[in-house]
């Protein structure tokens, strides 16, 4: 009998600690994503690697730093004047800028026959899981370089237009908030579903800087200083897959 207690004790005491490893929560999570975007005459697809830790007592927020490489591209699209900023908005202080007036009378436009780029930058990540399936997030590149197509294009100023035979995509991309950054920039706003333990599927909202520098033209402000940057904002909707290597 007593031999016959102890086994049971055992088996027991496996079983309790066996599950109670398999629901202690990982530190970290690290993940592979893939988002296809569409907007008006314009798409983006991208692919990424995300590392976060994972904070608090129950492990719920999220912050990390990833890899991304986003591919844009449009027909016929419209990319306006883009710096320096204090031609641009009536207030430079970064971040608050986001919320200052545009200078429109400074703004000029180059519209692109066929704008394509490939961007790759470093980008940053928030998240928290709101429920054991559901994950909401946002993430935003930080620095990276961009490669692309040379593409026609026609610049307006004033309502005179001019072409430009060969504008090119802007190589060096930096966070800076606002009409200060420069470059290429995605970020998204994403809601995240666990579809099985290692698969999840998510829908989101896309906010990407593009930005193309004429070649043989150039826009001169009215203090006589020279741009040759153009800037298309877009807006778009998309859906994507999420596959967890750690979880």
């Amino acid at each position: 009998m007593t031999r016959k207690l102890l086994i049971v004790m055992l088996t027991f005491v496996a079983a309790q600690t066996s599950w109670s490893q398999n629901t202690v929560i990982s530190r970290v999570s690290q993940y592979v994503d893939l988002t296809a975007t569409i907007g008006e005459s314009q798409a983006t697809l991208a692919g990424s690697f995300v590392h976060n830790w994972k904070l608090g007592s129950r492990k719920r927020f999220e912050i990390g730093i990833g890899g991304r490489w986003t591919s844009y591209s449009g027909s016929k699209k419209d990319f306006l004047t883009a710096g320096p900023a204090k031609y641009t908005r009536s207030n430079t202080i970064p971040f608050l800028i986001f919320f200052a007036g545009q200078e429109e009378q400074n703004f000029d436009t180059l519209t692109l026959q066929r704008p394509l780029t490939h961007s790759i930058n470093l980008m940053l990540n928030l998240g928290y899981t709101i429920a054991p399936k559901w994950y909401v997030g946002f993430n935003i590149d930080v620095i990276g370089f961009t490669f692309g197509r040379e593409t026609s294009a026609v610049f307006t100023s004033n309502g005179v237009t001019r072409t430009d035979p060969a504008s090119k995509p802007t190589s060096f991309n930096l966070l800076l908030t606002g009409d200060h950054d420069q470059g290429s920039l995605n970020s998204e706003f994403y809601i995240r579903f666990k579809i099985a333990s290692r698969w999840s599927i998510k829908a989101l909202y896309q906010f990407v800087f593009v930005e193309y520098k004429s070649q043989m033209i150039s826009q001169t402000f009215p203090d006589g200083e020279m741009n040759d940057r153009f800037r298309n904002k877009a807006n778009n909707l998309g859906l994507g897959v999420s596959y967890y290597f750690k979880n």
